[in-house]
């Protein structure tokens, strides 16, 4: 069985009901499709339906706790009491790829508290990888242990990054940094799912991961593999957009020093 605490297993298994709602939409005809706040900003019939299985568990579940989601925001509680803690939900990471039919796409549901994380799932239904960790108690993908890469030269790593939702319009749309990044390492992925490459980073996949502009959401379950696993996590809230480079400490250090990390000039 799971190799954390119990209460939480039944969030995991949550990650997987939701994954198998996902895989029932994927490649719909018909998937009814609308945008937020651009034409890159999208949601889908079935981000709503994975965001509203989670959110309804969750108060079930439980019921003194804050819930933040991506489609539905911050959820008032309904008991007088607070526990003090947040659930950080993405119902589905990587919209636009599930749109389009490209299979890289998950569910990521994390537990903080007093803004320091307690427990993540993230869930890739159509690959079934299960990345799941809890605070003191490792990292783990399909329940064998995770550890970062012990990668320290910035020229024999791959890395990975993303482009913020808001590209057209932000200053820093971390295309400068690309292009300054190119030459100096071994490859560079962009995989489409922020939760997605914080697991790939946390299992020494990928080396190190860089990006700018993400939600909570976007890394809210992520972060914990990455430091449980034995890496680093380094976050700046600007805006109240998270800016992210995480890793290695070696390979930490060496990308700080190079890419701009401000939402306001490149």
């Amino acid at each position: 069985m799971y190799k954390i605490e119990e209460r939480y297993h039944p969030i995991i298994e949550l990650a997987l009901e939701v994954g198998a709602l996902q895989r029932q939409f994927f490649r719909k005809d018909g998937l009814e499709i609308s945008t937020k706040s651009s034409t890159v900003d999208m949601v889908t019939e079935a981000d709503i339906a994975c965001d509203q299985l989670i959110v309804n568990r969750i108060k079930e579940l439980f019921p003194l706790d804050e819930i933040l989601s991506e489609e539905q925001g911050l959820q008032p509680l309904t008991q007088d009491e607070t526990s003090g803690y947040q659930w950080i939900i993405d119902p589905l990471d990587g919209t636009t790829n599930f749109s389009i039919g490209h299979p890289i796409f998950a569910v990521s549901i994390a537990r903080w508290y007093k803004e320091e994380p307690e427990f993540g799932v993230v869930y890739i239904p159509m690959l079934n990888e299960l990345y799941y960790a809890q605070k003191g108690r490792g990292a783990f993908y399909n329940d064998k242990v995770m550890r970062i890469s012990k990668q320290t030269k910035l020229n024999e790593s791959v890395l990975a990054t993303g482009f913020p939702y808001d590209r057209a319009t932000a200053i820093n749309n971390n295309s400068k940094n690309i292009e300054k990044m190119i030459p100096l390492i071994k490859g560079v992925r962009r995989m489409g799912a922020a939760a997605y490459d914080l697991c790939l980073v946390a299992s020494g996949i990928y080396d190190a991961y860089w990006e700018l502009r993400l939600g909570k959401w976007d890394m809210g379950a992520g972060c914990l593999m990455i430091t449980e696993a034995g890496g680093e996590f380094r976050m700046t809230i600007d805006d109240g957009k998270y800016n992210v480079i995480t890793g290695p400490k070696a390979l930490c250090d060496q990308i700080e020093k190079i890419v701009n990390m401000s939402n306001g000039d490149e």
